[in-house]
């Protein structure tokens, strides 16, 4: 998770905040009208109610009919949104050599995910092994024209690893047609950053996964975008072992690696977006990260492992502000 930390301002900062997503959700905007700022805010807000209704995995909507007609062989109409949403997803599916694969959302259901009450028991084991077999993916879903299909009956979309980027990225193009120039959006950890805060960089936290507070803070240029996975964010514990929502589909079982990953994403078309999907399939690599991060073309990475060690690209350890000073076990990476 990342949030903003406080410092002294010049003039207030309106904001605004709410619960979309399963989680927290903020919205800051500096040098603004109060009136204006609330508006702007406002907008945004519903936006994000609107992309969760239309999304949701496991409450009526559009994708969950999608999901339906998908199980049952039957081809569905889609809306041109949701088309091009698809269609990037499955770039985004290819690029990340399908560690990042929104089509895996069965799977999410069997381990119990989707769902606002986690389990307390591991799934079935053949059913496991049924969706092993099969590997869905959504590479296996065609488009022709405004229709939806697949041969493959598991396979199910699950946006909940994507959405919140693409979300970023709206966020922005609304406030800046509302004449916002120096916001920062805030999405349960995923932030993107717009201007300045009265003349000084936007910070924010990154937080610790094992401590209460951040493990480092890190000041924000104008149209980067930040996103955490993280698996303390939502897991459920069984004889000693957590398990997270952090699946790795190769295996089809979480991820034990790694505690978190976060990347930052300089300013580009989609930062939001990439910022959002870009550290799944990184957290899901492991050791591999690397080689990944350059394929995805992201430059700024940082990694607690499964023993609290910390690994960072070069350039990511460069921004870096450590709480407390640089943790002990460190590896800098080129």
């Amino acid at each position: 998770m990342v949030w903003a930390l406080a410092a002294c301002g010049r003039a207030p900062v309106h904001h605004q905040e709410a619960f979309v997503f399963g989680t927290r959700v903020e919205v800051l905007i500096a040098g603004l009208d109060e009136a204006e700022a609330r508006t702007a805010a406002a907008a945004v807000l519903r936006e994000f109610d609107r992309l969760q209704r239309t999304y949701h995995a496991w409450k009526p909507s559009e994708l969950s009919a999608l999901n339906a007609a998908l199980a049952a062989g039957r081809q569905q109409a889609v809306t041109p949104e949701m088309a091009a949403l698809i269609v990037e997803a499955q770039r985004l599916t290819q690029l990340s050599e399908q560690l990042f694969d929104p089509g895996i959302g069965r799977l999410v259901s069997l381990w119990g995910f989707q769902s606002d009450e986690l389990p307390a028991a591991l799934p079935d084991a053949a059913a496991l092994a049924a969706w092993r077999a099969a590997r869905p993916s959504m590479v296996d879903l065609r488009l022709d024209g405004q229709y939806a299909s697949s041969q493959q009956r598991l396979l199910a979309l699950d946006f909940g690893g994507y959405l919140k980027g693409v979300a970023l990225d709206r966020a922005a193009t609304i406030l800046q047609a509302h004449g916002v120039r120096h916001a920062l959006i805030n999405i349960g950890g995923n932030v993107m950053a717009l201007g300045s805060k009265n003349g000084q960089r936007w910070r924010v936290g990154i937080q610790h996964p094992r401590q209460p507070g951040p493990l480092a803070t890190i000041e924000l240029n104008d149209g980067e975008a930040i996103g955490t996975s993280g698996d303390y964010q939502r897991y459920f514990e069984l004889d000693g072992r957590r398990y997270s929502h952090l699946l790795d589909p190769r295996s089809a079982e979480p991820v034990l690696h790694t505690q978190a990953l976060t990347v930052l994403i300089t300013p580009r078309v989609a930062a939001g977006t990439l910022s959002d999907v870009a550290s799944k399939p990184l957290f899901i690599a492991g050791r591999d990260w690397p080689r990944l991060a350059r394929r995805l073309e992201v430059e700024h990475v940082l990694r607690v492992d499964a023993d609290g060690r910390v690994q960072v690209s070069r350039a990511m350890q460069d921004r870096l502000v450590y709480v407390g000073g640089q943790p002990p076990a460190i590896e800098v990476t080129q």
